[in-house]
């Protein structure tokens, strides 16, 4: 009950109304008037109780000397000697400090939730009875390891498992965050959660229930949130110093002069009050800054932290680059063929086909305003590639071992060329007319024109930037190279970048993870920053980050540091002022200067003080990329 009266008065609505009876109290006060009850004795019932009910449970409960219990010490020696009003101040100045606090340090949760919805909920088993072999829907929950499962195409994967027959492509983005389907055949292994794109296989169960990838994945987020201790307020870390060196000034000050209002007056000027506003009241204004300029700031724990960062680590797929496959070479090899009758040729036979690699080539006919041919025989090779005819002529498309398996041999220089190609991240499609190589079609992601401004400008703030990724080492190096990182690590599962920023941690480092796909919620929560890429990015990477970019331009990135670095700067300050405030107003206490009301204005100045300084934060000029421009000098 006690508490369901603190949290009650503790909101927003009763701290208002207290706030209202404060000001009539102080009107009072300056007007000389009176009224048979003072209104500030609604203040100290409002805002008083749940401050004595918080460092009363502190204190008791917890063993833990707070700022609460300073403050509440001050309002009671305020009553006691008949200070009213000053009372009344100082519980309703901790008040609005928690409540400003609360406030950013609300945090979503929901991401959890998310990430649990995307475990399947069953599976086709096959057994063999007399009659053959019988298919049989079951939860996934009964699914055992051995157990031979048939996964049709479009369908989730229920368990970890090793293809046993069948050639499909599988969707793993929410695995290794990998941009293309892998191919997959016989041996290969396929993992819980990932989207059989195409063909039909039969897989036996490998990791099943909590040892699959994606419970793993799921737990190393639980963990990860559980490791994220809330804030401690700055005064109560002080707090233990604080209350016996209020108690000494006080006890001498009355002793020495034998004015007990002298004793009351210390402590009503010590209390931290200034000190408990100088970082809610920062980080407020910073976050509304950053809200301004699309980037959503979580807590102010994550902008505190942002400003130590000296490590950032970026996931490629959707983070540095745009996540979206483009056609990046045409390259014809049989003569009387062209690049614009090679892309004739290779949309008309893939226009059939649902592949990502298809539908690329497709849409990038369709801008260059190529008219398809007429197309007969369409068939689809899982995991292989289409043979079809087109205009009358047979035609191949696909990956090299399907040429060679349909006896299409390439020569030395075609497989150089090749080799080259690859050796860029670039996704091939060989098309084949007559039983010979006709050409060369590459598809590849695309680097963001921000993101090599975005790396230099990091590199100029003495910030170590790595690259940390699914994708395979030559798509990954390529990529580096031209965004202009120097450290890369390629081909990791989730629980590998959550080891990799484990390291850099080990050595030291305070790193900052940015990424977009749910593979990546591990290693946001794991890092001492999480930062995901909002527009491309999935709800649950976006629900375990600390901060949020609105849209994708990652060149925000260096602003966001230049606003963290600011506001601990400001934190600072206010912090030194409130002391300042805090020592002066002491010895005019103790030199019978102030009384228990003069010191309360005194330090409700003080509070104001802070709360104006941080408050500047909102609109202070601080450098915001201009995306425009940097896009057009890397363009």
């Amino acid at each position: 009950m006690f508490k369901k009266i603190s949290d009650s008065f503790a909101g927003l609505e009763w701290t208002i109304v207290s706030g209202i009876f404060l000001i009539l109290s102080l009107l009072l006060l300056l007007t000389r008037r009176e009224l048979p009850v003072d209104p500030a004795w609604v203040t100290i019932v409002l805002s008083g109780y749940p401050l004595l009910y918080l460092a009363l449970t502190r204190l008791f409960k917890e063993k833990w000397i707070s700022s609460a219990l300073l403050i509440s010490m001050a309002m009671i020696a305020s009553l006691y000697v008949g200070e009213i009003f000053a009372a009344g101040e100082v519980a309703f100045i901790m008040s609005i400090g928690a409540i400003l606090e609360d406030k950013t340090v609300e945090r979503a949760k929901k991401g959890i939730k998310n990430l649990i919805s995307l475990t399947p909920v069953q599976g086709r088993k096959l057994t063999s009875n007399t009659s053959g072999t019988v298919e049989e829907m079951i939860p996934a929950v009964q699914i055992q390891a051995g157990d031979i499962l048939r996964i049709l195409p479009g369908e989730a994967i229920p368990v970890d498992g090793e293809i046993k027959t069948g050639n499909t492509s599988v969707d793993q983005s929410i695995i290794t965050g990998e941009s293309l389907p892998v191919d997959k055949g016989a041996g290969d292994a396929v993992f819980c959660g990932t989207i059989n794109r195409f063909g039909s296989i039969d897989i036996a169960a490998t990791n099943v229930g909590k040892d699959s990838s994606l419970q793993k994945l799921i737990r190393m987020v639980q963990e990860a949130e559980n490791k994220k201790a809330p804030i401690q307020r700055i005064a109560d870390k002080w707090s233990v110093w604080l209350v016996p060196i209020a108690l000494i000034i006080a006890i001498c000050a009355f002793l020495s002069t034998g004015d007990l209002v002298r004793g009351v007056t210390v402590l009503v000027v010590f209390c931290p009050c200034a000190l408990v506003l100088a970082t809610p009241t920062s980080v407020m204004a910073a976050i509304g800054q950053a809200t301004k300029h699309g980037v959503i700031i979580k807590s102010g724990e994550a902008l505190e932290n942002m400003g130590k960062v000296d490590c950032i680590a970026f996931d490629k797929t959707g983070t540095l680059t745009e996540g979206k496959l483009v056609v990046a070479d045409i390259f014809p090899v049989l003569d009387g063929i062209d690049e614009k009758q090679l892309l004739t040729l290779a949309s008309s036979a893939e226009a059939c086909s649902e592949h990502p690699l298809a539908k690329a080539i497709v849409n990038y006919a369709k801008t260059q305003q190529i008219s398809q041919k007429p197309t007969a025989g369409f068939r689809m090779f899982p995991g292989k590639g289409i043979t079809a005819v087109v205009d009358g002529e047979p035609l191949l498309c696909g990956t090299l071992n399907f040429l060679n398996e349909n006896q299409i041999t390439l020569g030395d220089s075609v497989l150089s060329i090749l080799h080259k190609f690859q050796a860029q991240g670039k996704a091939t499609i060989l098309v084949a007319k007559d039983k010979a190589l006709a050409g060369i079609i590459t598809l590849s992601d695309t680097l963001r024109k921000s993101a090599p401004y975005m790396v230099a400008e990091l590199h100029k703030m003495n910030t170590q930037v790595v690259l940390l990724t699914g994708d395979y080492v030559q798509t990954a190096e390529y990529f580096a190279e031209k965004a202009g990182i120097h450290f890369v690590k390629s081909e990791l599962l989730p629980e590998d970048k959550v080891g990799s920023i484990a390291a850099l941690e080990k050595q030291g480092r305070t790193v900052c993870m940015i990424g977009d796909g749910v593979n990546d919620a591990p290693a946001l929560k794991t890092a001492h920053v999480g930062v995901a890429v909002s527009s491309s990015g999935s709800d649950i990477a976006v629900d375990a980050a600390d901060i949020a970019l609105v849209g994708d331009d990652i060149a925000k990135i260096p602003y966001l540091k230049r606003l963290s670095n600011t506001t601990v700067h400001t934190i600072k300050f206010n912090i030194t002022l409130s002391m300042i405030i805090n020592f002066v107003a002491i010895i005019l206490s103790v030199a019978g200067i102030l009384t228990p009301v003069s010191g309360a204005l005194v330090h409700n100045a003080g509070s104001v003080l802070v709360v104006l300084n941080g408050a500047l934060l909102y609109d202070r000029k601080l450098y915001v990329t201009d995306t425009s421009r940097t896009a057009r000098m890397h363009a």
